[in-house]
């Protein structure tokens, strides 16, 4: 199909006539070669159920994306409407509910943000650009997960548009199994357009990461596998082996060099955190270590991610400048760099380093002491 004027949103309905449409139908994930009929850049709920009835009349799918990371399983989408929910970015905080509503297109950053100012927090996961709303549908596995359960858990009310295009709001009261199929069944029951979620008082966080040489292996595996089998569930921690890249962006300390990591965070007072993470240190020299306590709003990355000062490098800016230590600006690529302030960047250890203007062109995945696999796009 491709006369889509009778189909009038306030938001743009591209299609592959434009000349920009191999940017419209991208995903986060540039792997995902997605080729629908056309793109709806909607704004409202009106403008998804528009879309969703123009489509039933025209015999054509719709499918809802929020940010594109998880696309891949979505392709090729022909016949198919693909409903971008990037541009609904309300997010409304009630601290006196300790609640908060967002949009379909709210990223994780931002709502962190938002509900850090009130000394709340969300549930932040591994990703901070990953969209609010697919994350949480999908389960939503976070920092706070031991203590508080999965995102999903947190969620009081669903709107959506349902295939007939008519909106809705579900909860545990109003159409119950449609409500509990949504938080974590995956499926294509609707397009959703905000959701209703409780917040969680936490002011501060102890978190981050530590980098030890690979080469203590096993023998230090299993030594997490004891410390964390013992430690309460106020603790969420994970263990990976990486190896950053050899290219000029990554430290030289670390690049190219295989790499055992032990990050996480524990919920709590600072000395409570490192009495937690005392065990962890024993187990040999480290390369970085990026534990600190951070407030509730620095569980989101910061705007402009510096580089850690490590052994033999240059000195860093001075505290409070605005300059960053290195920056990275490329036009296509996969990079890792280095945090320099985990109190400010969330605990992150590896990431992109970009001025906050240029966040809309590129795709970060890691946050709070995560490795960052960052896909530019083009």
């Amino acid at each position: 199909m491709s006369d889509f004027t009778g189909l009038a949103i306030a938001g743009r309905i591209a299609t592959p006539n434009d000349s920009d449409w191999d940017q419209a139908r991208l995903a986060w994930n540039l792997a995902a070669d997605l080729r629908p009929e056309a793109v709806a850049f909607v704004e409202s709920a009106g403008d998804v159920a528009k879309t969703v009835r123009f489509a039933a009349e025209n015999e054509l799918k719709v499918s809802g994306q929020g940010t594109g990371h998880g696309a891949a399983p979505l392709a090729p989408l022909e016949g198919t409407i693909l409903i971008k929910t990037e541009r609904m970015r309300g997010i409304e905080v009630d601290p006196e509910a300790q609640t908060a509503r967002v949009e379909a297109g709210v990223l994780v950053a931002e709502l962190s943000s938002a509900a850090g100012a009130h000394r709340l927090s969300s549930m932040p996961g591994s990703s901070p650009d990953v969209g609010v709303t697919g994350y949480t549908l999908g389960g939503g596995l976070s920092w706070l997960g031991r203590r508080y359960g999965f995102a999903c858990n947190r969620v009081q009310a669903i709107e959506l548009v349902t295939a007939d295009g008519e909106q809705r709001t579900v909860d545990a009261e109003n159409e119950p199994d449609l409500f509990w199929a949504l938080r974590g069944g995956g499926g294509g029951y609707a397009i959703v357009t905000a959701l209703q979620l409780r917040l969680i008082p936490i002011a501060e966080i102890y978190a981050g990461a530590l980098v030890f040489p690979a080469e203590l292996g096993a023998e230090a595996v299993r030594a997490y596998r004891d410390w964390a089998a013992g430690v309460s569930d106020d603790v969420t921690s994970v263990v990976r082996f990486v190896t950053p890249p050899p290219i000029p962006d990554v430290p030289e300390p670390i690049r190219g060099r295989p790499l055992l990591t032990i990050d996480g965070a524990c919920i709590g007072s600072q000395a409570e955190g490192e009495a937690i993470v005392a065990p962890l240190r024993e187990l040999g020299e480290t390369i970085m270590d990026t534990w600190v306590q951070i407030p509730a709003e620095g569980l989101k990355p910061g705007d402009v991610v510096r580089v850690m000062q490590l052994p033999g490098e240059n000195q860093a800016p001075a505290a409070g400048s605005t300059e960053p230590a290195a920056t990275v600006l490329v036009d296509r690529a996969t990079v890792y760099a280095a945090a320099e302030d985990p109190a400010q960047s969330g605990g992150t250890l590896l990431t992109l380093v970009v001025p906050a203007k240029t966040a809309p062109q590129v795709a970060v995945a890691g946050a709070a002491g995560r490795v960052a696999v960052i896909a530019v796009r083009p």
